[in-house]
Formats: structure tokens, C-alpha cells, sequence
């Protein structure tokens, strides 16, 4: 044998001896109960020496481990003083711990030193198999701890792969993600390569972070890491598929209210509009970008800001847009932008928002359901504070809409529908005279008997509202079928008291107002229950009986009431 291949034995070996004794140095010190926060600093420190020693296996190249091994020896003694309660003194014991410390940081500096000085070959890019989520929680951190010795001291290449690889692990599991967040270097690690000038690391690192991002518990440790700076950068200056990223990152990090001055003070908002009124931009980057300034909106001095900056124009034209996500963003920020402000909310209508919001309405649109609810909430939020909006509305064609969802939508288009209509009701007089002559009340009275509660109290409310207007109640009374349906479900409705069987009987009520509204009441055959609920002291049933008794009806009912 020669002295070459001698050479390379002993080197083997004495790696082997190296590789064996941290690995067995990290199992001795998770049985130490004391002096925590230190072995919990040498463990990280053995660590990254074993993610440094298995790549020096892997690329075959030599290197001094006799300090190594002596450091090793010593921390050993120390670790079993420290399980064995064996140490002469606690003080004593830190020193000697702190002087551990020492040792590790310097050995992994020098081993650093040998990585950027291009010692280790190209060997060392091929990446340690990662344990399954079902591995035991060491053999994971093992496999993290080795990606970011790569991230930290490989070329470009190899950080590249380092960043898949953790970025694919993480994607499968959230085990992964935990552990990520665990280990903490690695978080400041993917801060810094946002601001890579290597526009694949900074891609990367923005598909990580906007990974963490979508777990709720670990947001605050991406903020506290410093993020939310270097991902305006990324927007500024960054790639689209780094901007993408970025922007996704920032949507899930605002959603805490509390992170909005971060985003504005780092001139985020700007930056964002700027996304959203470029139309170069694609619908993956526009979207996310939406999202952030949509969750931005709610802090007034924002608000106002991207005001002054043109913000509602430039979401009146993105709404316009043939994407559902950006349509769908787009149209809550305009209604959440003019919340509670009436000068704003103008200016959305005078801008032409009522339009946009109302072509989406169009039977013979392409516009998904989930665009209609959206756009529907928006113009109740928009318009019915105003008669000047709601005739604008009724101008655009909103009632013959309305209608038509009413009647033909898709199970949640038609309960927005029927929640628009309740509330437009209560709004306007000539909306609710419009609303008779179209059609209205013939699909409310459908619905009054619908499996749901609450459409069942919506379609009565809206009902009620629309027969106190004199000219609707006539054209309900002239179906026959229309009170008796009516008191038929006001005879099946269960208890004596209950919002519905209120309005019921408020609906009962104004039709009265009506001679022959009265005579086909009185001459039901369900009048004795209206009776037994006066009887009940049930007020309204007590006021329809009173209204029923009087003149020549009085003749039609029971002797006994006395008033």
C-alpha cells in the first residue's frame, strides 16, 4: 500500500472518529438537566460541525481533525460531570462551558474558512437524503441544520439547491416548517437573501418565506426576524416570480392589523399600487398585491394615503379585469376603502364604480357566483345610504337583476340577492314601488316557507315592507291564493311569539288597510287561529282582530271580544 492511500485511510478514520463522536455527543446532551441554555448553545454548535463534517465525507477532501478531536474529548468529560451531578462547582462549571462555546464557534469559523477557500469539491452538492415526516424529530433537524450550512457557505449553485431541497421539504409537512422556525438561524438567513443580488436566491427565499407565512404561528417570528423591509425591496426591485413571493408573503402577514405601519413605513404602499396600475403585471403577482392593500385599508391614515395617490381609480380599472381573484380583491377594497367615509364613497360612484359593480350582475356575463356575492354586498355597502346612488342603480337596470338572481341564482347568489332586496326595501320608496311592478312579491311568498330561517326571515321582512306600499298590497290581495298561503304558514309556524310570525301578522296587518284584504281574511278558514292568538295576548293578532271586527265584519266572529 502507499503512503497516499495510507494517508487517505487515516484520514477516513479519523473523520469516522469525528462524525461518531458529535453525533454521540448530541445524544449524551439531551440528557442533561442542567445548565440549559448552554449545552442548548454547544448542541447547535455540534450541529452545524456535523452538517460540515458529513459534506467533507461526501466531497472526499482532507482535512486537520486532531483539535477537532481533543475539543471533542473535552466537552465529553464536561457533559459527564454535568448528567452525573459531578462538577465541583456551578460557576466553575459555566466557565468551562463558555470556554466550550469558544472552542465550537472557532471550529466552525475555521471549517467556514476552508468551504470559501473552494477546498471542498463540487461533491458537496449532493444533498444528504431527507428523512420522511414520519422520522424521528433529530434525524430531521439533522437533515435542516445540513441545508443551512450549504445556505450559509456554499456557492450560488449549491445555495440554490440547499433552497429547493428545504423549500420542497417544507412544502410536505409541516414538521419541517416547525423545525425551520425552531433552529431560528435559518429565518435570518432567508431575510438576508431577499436582498441577494442573485435574482434565483432572492426567488427562493420569497417562496420560503411566503410558505411560513400561510402557518399562523410563526408569522411573528418571520416579523421579528426583520422581514417586512427586504420584502418591499423584493417589490421594488426584485424579479416578478421574487415579487410574487414577496407579495404573497406580505398578504398573509397583514393580515395582523398590527404589521400595516411596518408595510407603510417601509414605503410598501407605494410600491404596491405601483404593482396594481401596471398593466404589465401579471395576474400572480396583481393578485397578492390587491390582497395586501385590501387588508392595508382599515388603518384611516393609510386609507388616506392611497386615496391621494389615486388608489380608487386604479381599482376601478383592476375590477375590470377578466381575473376572479383580482376582480374579487379589487371589489372589497372598494368597498372597504369607502367604510364609513361618505366623501370617499362618492368618489367611488362618481368614478364609475356603480357601473363596473353592476356589470357583473349581467345574466350573460361569464362572472362567477363568488364575483356576484361579492359585487352585491358591495352595492348594498355603496348605495343604499344615498336615494341619488339607488336611483343610479335602478338607471343601470339593478331591479330587473336582482330579480333574476332572485329567482334563477345559484343557492348563495340567490341568499345575497334576497339580503340586498330586504335591505333595499327598507330603503327607498320608489325602489319599493319599482320592486311591486317587476315582480318581486310573488318570489318572496315562495321563499316564505324555505327550509332556512333566516330566508325565511329575510323574504318576510322584505314582503312586509313592500305591502305597505299601497299599490303592491292591491296587486297582492288580487291573487286569492296569496292570504291563504299566508295564514296557512302563519297556522304551521310553532310557539306563540317569534320574530316571523310577527311580521306575518304585520303583513296580515296592512292588508287589511284593503276592503277586500279584510273580507277574505275574515272569511279564511283559518281565523280561528288568529282568534286563539288573541286570545294569547299576542298584540298584533289582537290589533288584526280588532281592525277584522269592526263595521259588518264585526257579525263574522265570536261574541266574547270586548275592547
Amino acid at each position: 500500500m502507499g503512503e497516499e492511500e495510507k494517508a487517505k485511510q487515516a484520514m477516513e478514520s479519523s473523520l469516522g472518529k469525528v462524525i461518531e463522536g458529535i453525533s454521540s455527543l448530541i445524544s449524551l446532551s439531551h440528557s442533561i438537566k442542567v445548565f440549559n441554555v448552554k449545552w442548548q448553545i454547544i448542541r447547535k454548535k455540534l450541529e452545524e460541525l456535523s452538517s460540515m463534517f458529513m459534506a467533507i465525507e461526501t466531497s472526499g477532501s482532507s482535512c486537520d481533525f486532531s483539535s477537532i478531536l481533543v475539543t471533542l474529548n473535552e466537552c465529553y468529560d464536561l457533559a459527564r460531570r454535568c448528567v452525573d451531578l459531578s462538577y465541583s462547582g456551578k460557576l466553575l462549571m459555566q466557565s468551562d462551558l463558555d470556554v466550550m462555546v469558544s472552542k465550537f464557534d472557532s471550529h466552525v469559523k475555521n471549517l467556514s474558512g476552508v468551504y470559501t477557500a473552494g477546498i471542498l469539491s463540487h461533491g458537496f452538492a449532493i444533498v444528504v437524503s431527507r428523512p420522511g415526516l414520519g422520522a424521528c424529530k433529530e434525524d430531521m433537524r439533522f437533515y435542516v441544520r445540513d441545508l443551512l450550512t450549504r445556505m450559509k457557505i456554499g456557492d450560488i449553485e449549491m445555495k440554490m439547491q440547499a433552497l429547493g431541497n428545504l423549500y420542497q421539504a417544507m412544502a410536505d409537512g409541516e414538521r419541517y416548517v416547525k423545525i425551520v422556525v425552531e433552529i431560528g438561524d435559518i429565518l435570518y438567513v432567508l431575510v438576508g437573501f431577499l436582498d441577494s443580488p442573485e435574482m434565483g436566491i432572492q426567488e427562493q427565499a420569497s417562496k420560503i418565506v411566503a410558505l411560513i407565512s400561510g402557518f399562523d404561528l410563526y408569522k411573528g417570528f418571520l416579523v421579528r426576524a426583520g422581514i417586512i423591509g427586504p420584502l418591499i425591496r423584493v417589490l421594488e426591485s426584485g424579479s416578478d416570480l421574487g415579487k410574487e413571493g414577496a407579495a404573497k408573503c406580505l398578504q398573509m402577514l397583514t393580515v395582523n392589523a398590527d404589521n400595516a405601519w411596518s408595510v407603510s413605513a417601509h414605503d410598501g404602499v407605494t410600491a404596491l399600487l405601483k404593482i396594481c396600475s401596471n398593466g404589465d403585471c401579471g395576474g400572480e403577482l396583481i393578485r397578492p398585491a390587491c390582497g395586501v392593500l385590501r387588508n392595508l385599508v382599515g388603518v384611516e391614515e393609510i386609507k388616506r394615503f392611497m386615496v391621494e395617490e389615486g388608489a380608487i381609480s386604479t381599482f376601478i380599472e383592476l375590477a375590470r379585469s377578466k381575473d376572479d381573484v383580482v376582480q374579487i380583491n379589487s371589489i372589497e377594497f372598494l368597498q372597504n376603502i369607502a367604510s364609513g367615509d361618505e366623501w370617499i364613497r362618492e368618489t367611488v360612484v362618481t368614478e364609475g364604480g356603480i357601473r363596473v359593480l353592476v356589470r357583473f350582475l349581467d345574466p350573460k356575463s361569464g362572472t362567477s357566483s363568488k364575483t356576484r356575492e361579492v359585487s352585491l354586498r358591495a352595492l348594498e355597502s355603496l348605495c343604499f345610504s344615498s336615494q341619488n346612488s339607488i336611483n343610479m342603480l335602478m338607471d343601470y337596470g339593478f331591479i330587473d337583476q336582482l330579480l333574476f338572481f332572485l329567482r334563477n341564482g345559484e343557492v348563495l347568489v340567490q341568499e345575497s340577492a334576497l339580503k340586498v332586496t330586504s335591505r333595499l326595501c327598507g330603503a327607498s320608496e320608489e325602489a319599493k314601488k319599482s320592486m311591486g311592478d317587476a315582480g318581486f312579491m310573488p318570489e318572496l311568498l315562495k321563499l316564505l316557507d324555505a327550509k332556512s330561517y333566516e330566508v325565511r326571515k329575510m323574504a318576510t321582512e322584505a314582503l312586509s315592507s313592500l305591502v305597505s306600499v299601497s299599490k303592491n298590497r292591491k296587486r297582492f290581495i288580487q291573487d286569492d291564493r296569496n292570504i291563504g298561503f299566508l295564514l296557512q304558514l302563519l297556522d304551521q309556524e310553532e310557539g306563540i311569539s317569534g320574530n316571523n310570525k310577527m311580521l306575518l301578522l304585520s303583513i296580515l296587518m296592512s292588508l287589511t288597510s284593503c276592503n277586500s284584504g279584510r273580507r277574505k281574511i275574515a272569511s279564511s278558514g283559518y281565523l280561528k287561529n288568529i282568534e286563539k292568538l288573541a286570545e294569547a295576548e299576542v298584540h298584533d293578532a289582537k290589533r288584526l282582530v280588532r281592525k277584522l271586527s269592526s263595521n259588518r265584519f264585526r257579525s263574522m266572529l265570536s261574541g266574547f271580544w270586548h275592547y
